[in-house]
């Protein structure tokens, strides 16, 4: 039976994971996102390319990197994920540039164990200044072994689209309106935006609405006012969209953090 159980703290998400059946529909997350397998074989695409993480595996995935996600067999697998903002992640590193993980998967045995300690404290509510403590021992581990600065700067024309997308999540998305502030068509803006991306227009409005709501979620405990603030028509529609990118719904994410 498919699981997923969310906890946050220490502004850090932890996620623990067992699927079989399950399929995360192509999406990205805004956060940088450090995971571990811990059973089975984790099968998912990553720019373009097919990436298998076994057990003792160590996931990695910059903001915004689309990617999909499944079991590579029927005997399923567990794992363990960590959701970071980047502002938390380059506050605590001391950067002030986006920095990025230069490698999809490693096989580490002191970092996996450093993930494994944070995501357990997280997940078993154990106190917010032991969670930053292991937070803290976590990222001098990356410091060292798989982080390189930033040398993929969003195309000037694709940041200005994502802003506009983003700022006007509540509506229906007029892919008319944004490719001819560009001077492009619709089809060759689409084109352009999804090289660039890794996903489409319409995909990536969709992540924006649904990393909205969880945001919204997080802070107020309030899953109608997502609903209403993010321009979903009903708790069904937001609830179906959001277990596609995290595995459960909105109501049951919103039950595992309040």
């Amino acid at each position: 039976m498919d699981k997923f159980i969310y906890k946050k703290s220490a502004g850090i998400t932890a996620l623990s994971a067992n699927m079989t059946d399950f399929t995360y529909k192509k999406h990205a997350h805004q956060e940088y996102a450090i995971g571990v397998t811990l059973r089975g074989i984790q099968e998912y695409n990553l720019d373009g390319s097919l990436q298998l993480s076994y057990q003792n595996g160590v996931m990695f995935f910059n903001p915004e990197q689309a990617h999909d996600g499944m079991a590579h067999d029927e005997a399923g697998l567990d794992y363990v994920m960590l959701y970071i903002e980047p502002q938390l992640f380059l506050e605590v590193i001391e950067k002030k540039d986006i920095v990025r993980f230069s490698s999809p998967i490693v096989y580490d045995a002191r970092l996996e164990q450093r993930i494994l300690n944070l995501s357990h404290a997280i997940l078993k509510g154990k106190d917010e200044a032991l969670c930053s403590e292991l937070f803290l021992s976590l990222t001098d581990s990356l410091i060292q072994t798989n982080l390189s600065t930033d040398d993929k700067k969003d195309n000037g024309l694709i940041k200005k689209a994502k802003d506009m997308i983003q700022t006007n999540i509540q509506h229906v998305l007029k892919l008319d309106e944004i490719s001819s502030a560009f001077n492009l068509s619709k089809f060759q803006f689409i084109r352009l935006f999804k090289a660039h991306t890794g996903i489409s227009p319409y995909q990536y409005f969709l992540n924006c609405k649904i990393e909205r709501a969880k945001q919204l979620i997080e802070k107020d405990g309030d899953i109608y006012s997502a609903v209403a603030e993010c321009g979903f028509f009903d708790l069904t529609h937001l609830n179906r969209h959001f277990k596609s990118i995290y595995g459960t719904t909105a109501f049951e994410y919103m039950s595992h953090l309040h």
